[in-house]
């Protein structure tokens, strides 16, 4: 590597992935405001959006939202039901893509990833990413950054650039679609920031920030590190003043590590208020997790089941099992023994039950 070629990390980022996707077969839809949520009902109860195109955007749509409250809203939207294998295979499509151009592709779920290169260009790369991903007939916006928070912000105004007044286009590289945010500009970009603007701070942390009069992202650039490792703990207060200065994580992880548990829940279109029904429920769910687990090779060591109530009052209770195991009848027996440690005096409106898993064996370490 010559001194002229520097690491980057670039944050790849699909837009309004799903409905993208379903624009590549039914192109009649671009342009409008397109929902995809649920089976496609807006009437259908407890269900959400999981998508919204930008032209449901404008109405004030989000993912989250009720698909009732959404419908409300946008009465001409076109609802579109939740399509996940055509998602599975769109993002795979996406990914695959990535890794030619760099082995160094770390997946962060359908539609968005990090990607490490070696260039004297990386707007050059990323506009080359861009092109290629919209032969695939999708879009997306490309941040480009010396670590992950820098890549991830700077995703945020790639989106906004020549959008919006309030994002930096100072620098030569931005244009629509991506934007490079490094230590060179990121007093001038996010200094007046207020500090939620992070990438991991959210509005309670921002809270208790403002309360030590530190209010914006050069105020937290300023902070004593000891005053912050006080009010937020020896790790994650220093972490905070790391992030105001846009410091992070520069690895990129190829392969994820396998996952320590599996879970599978469930919100109810009505109520459930019989006991044999809930506890038929917890059965069929804790049987379908477990036949998940053995498919992929795990065995579980811990059972929980959650309970919401009505009331949206949640909790989960758990139990370790006497010995490793995939046995349906086991497990099913465990999570219906946690149940009935709950006083199920109210409504159900969702049952979940979740597996902890047993370490997967690393073959290089061996036999001990």
């Amino acid at each position: 590597m010559t001194a002229d070629v520097a690491r980057w990390l670039l944050h790849v980022d699909l837009d309004q992935f799903q409905a993208a996707v379903e624009f590549r077969r039914h192109p009649e839809l671009r342009g409008r405001p397109v929902i995809v949520g649920g089976n496609g009902d807006p009437e259908e109860p407890r269900k959400v959006v999981t998508c919204a195109s930008y032209p449901a955007r404008g109405y004030g749509i989000r993912a989250g939202m009720a698909l009732r409250t959404a419908a409300r809203k946008c009465p001409e939207a076109v609802f579109l039901p939740l399509d996940v294998p055509s998602y599975d295979e769109a993002s795979e499509q996406v990914m695959t893509l990535l890794r030619s151009f760099t082995d160094q592709v770390e997946v962060w779920g359908w539609d968005e990833a990090f990607v490490a290169a070696e260039t004297d260009d990386p707007e050059q790369l990323a506009g080359a990413i861009r092109a290629a991903v919209a032969e695939l007939d999708l879009g997306c916006a490309v941040g480009i950054g010396d670590n992950k928070l820098t890549a991830k912000l700077a995703t945020g105004f790639a989106k906004s650039v020549g959008k919006s007044p309030d994002t930096p286009a100072e620098h030569p590289g931005a244009s629509a679609g991506m934007f490079r945010l490094t230590a060179e500009n990121w007093s001038r970009v996010m200094a007046h920031r207020p500090t939620n603007a992070l990438w991991g701070i959210g509005n309670r942390i921002a809270a208790r920030l403002a309360e030590l009069d530190i209010h914006t992202i050069g105020d937290l650039m300023a902070a004593d590190r000891a005053v912050l490792a006080a009010e937020f703990g020896p790790t994650n207060g220093p972490y905070l003043w790391v992030m105001g200065r846009g410091a992070g994580d520069t690895q990129v992880v190829t392969k994820p590590p396998p996952p320590v548990g599996r879970s599978k829940s469930e919100t109810f279109p009505r109520d459930l208020t019989e006991r044999d029904e809930i506890r038929a429920q917890v059965a069929r769910l804790a049987a379908e997790v477990t036949e998940e687990i053995a498919a992929a090779g795990r065995v579980a060591v811990r059972v929980a089941v959650t309970v919401r109530t009505s009331t949206f009052y949640t909790r989960s209770k758990q139990s370790k099992l006497a010995e490793p195991t995939t046995d349906i009848a086991i497990v099913t027996d465990t999570a219906l023994g946690i149940l009935d440690r709950f006083p199920l005096d109210r409504p159900i409106r969702l049952l979940g039950v979740r597996l902890e898993l047993a370490p997967v064996a690393d073959p290089a370490a061996g036999d001990p």
